[in-house]
């Protein structure tokens, strides 16, 4: 077998034509820039989520950038965020200025943890950028108890978990990315919700926040050729809104896809001793961007060129988490300073999880891990 760790090809074939439906109608109007489609899809992600305001922008790393443009946060200033993360999250508050200041994750969920966060606050701090890593949410209530308390804003790196839930401790409900004062999320084509290239959006309630942000990404501008303010240029194109626009009323049924695959792997390593499976928070439900395994005691090395000469994708997310990277060394954080990010960055890997998976190629992975990891 040949399996990829997200199926493009085989989701794409089922929507196919929905998506050349969509995209043919682009191309008939030729509105490629701030299209009907960008305003269409926009409106329906709004609704979906429950956000009074969603901002489409050209990616991911740019949403969390505008997000903070438009807290309109000084150089020097302190965000909070995990060490255990794509380096997207960190690069933006370094490009800004701005300082980063890491903090270790909870072995369990492998996100941030809110009492690492209370140990972190200074004077400084004006942020903090909570990631909802893999598919499932951080302590927000905890969190934004946190950001009250100290006066702070509250960034959600929404990138893997768009659609997953959030019960608060009163019993209510909201979807990851709006619970924060802004929340940003990723279009990247392996995202849950992908699109053929690149894209993002940022959310949020706040009237103010929602209308500085749709300045910045439009150069600074809110008359045409007049600008107030320093901007950039981060558009979502017509095409892949058309797409986004498609895929959105699936997007409950891909992570059911991916949260039957994720109990088959549960239910097949739940004997081994030496894989620890994903663990979800009893306040979250999982969308599974990644199912992420623990080893205990395996050669991961070896058993990635296993998977590999079997033809089964892997990844390690993250080998290296934000403090050891040589872009991000700090004379703060030396070797040792997060174990639980340094334990995981050893000793995790990640299996195909996408919404095509079927029966047999499901048993022919978990055969595969057992048989390298029990030998």
């Amino acid at each position: 077998m040949n399996i990829p760790m997200v199926d493009l090809q085989g989701q794409y074939r089922k929507l196919k034509t929905e998506i050349d439906t969509e995209i043919q109608k682009v191309l008939d109007t030729s509105s490629y820039i701030n299209g009907p489609a960008v305003n269409e899809f926009a409106s329906n992600l709004a609704s979906y989520l429950g956000a009074k305001h969603v901002i489409p922008c050209a990616n991911g790393t740019d949403a969390l950038q505008v997000a903070m443009m438009a807290l309109d946060l000084k150089p020097g200033e302190e965000v909070i965020t995990t060490t255990f993360t794509f380096i997207a999250t960190a690069e933006v508050i370094a490009l800004l200025g701005l300082t980063p200041v890491l903090v270790d994750v909870l072995e369990d969920t492998m996100n941030i943890d809110p009492e690492a966060i209370r140990n972190a606050i200074t004077p400084k701090t004006k942020a903090i950028v909570p990631v909802h890593l893999f598919g499932q949410c951080a302590n927000m209530d905890e969190i934004m108890a946190i950001a009250e308390e100290h006066q702070l804003f509250v960034i959600e790196d929404n990138a893997q978990a768009i659609g997953a839930n959030y019960t608060f401790k009163n019993g209510t409900t909201k979807k990851a990315g709006t619970i924060g004062h802004i929340g940003c999320t990723s279009f990247f084509p392996s995202k849950n919700l992908g699109a053929y290239g690149d894209g993002g959006a940022i959310f949020t309630n706040d009237d103010q926040m929602a209308e500085q942000m749709r300045i910045v990404v439009n150069h600074g501008m809110n008359v045409r050729y007049y600008h107030d303010f320093i901007g950039v240029n981060s558009r979502l194109d017509s095409i892949q809104a058309a797409i986004l626009k498609v895929k959105l009323p699936h997007l409950d049924d891909f992570a059911r896809a991916r949260n039957y695959a994720a109990n088959y792997y549960n239910n097949a390593f739940a004997n081994c001793e030496k894989i620890i499976t994903p663990v979800t928070a009893t306040f979250t439900d999982h969308v599974f961007h990644q199912y992420t395994l623990v080893l205990n005691g395996v050669d991961r090395d070896g058993l990635q060129k296993h998977l590999s000469d079997k033809g089964i994708s892997n990844a390690v997310y993250y080998p290296v988490p934000l403090h050891q990277q040589k872009a991000y060394r700090d004379e703060r954080y030396q070797d040792g300073a997060f174990p639980v990010a340094e334990k995981l960055s050893a000793n995790v890997i990640s299996l195909p999880i996408h919404t095509e998976l079927t029966d047999e190629q499901l048993k022919f992975i978990t055969d595969s891990v057992l048989e390298f990891v029990e030998k």
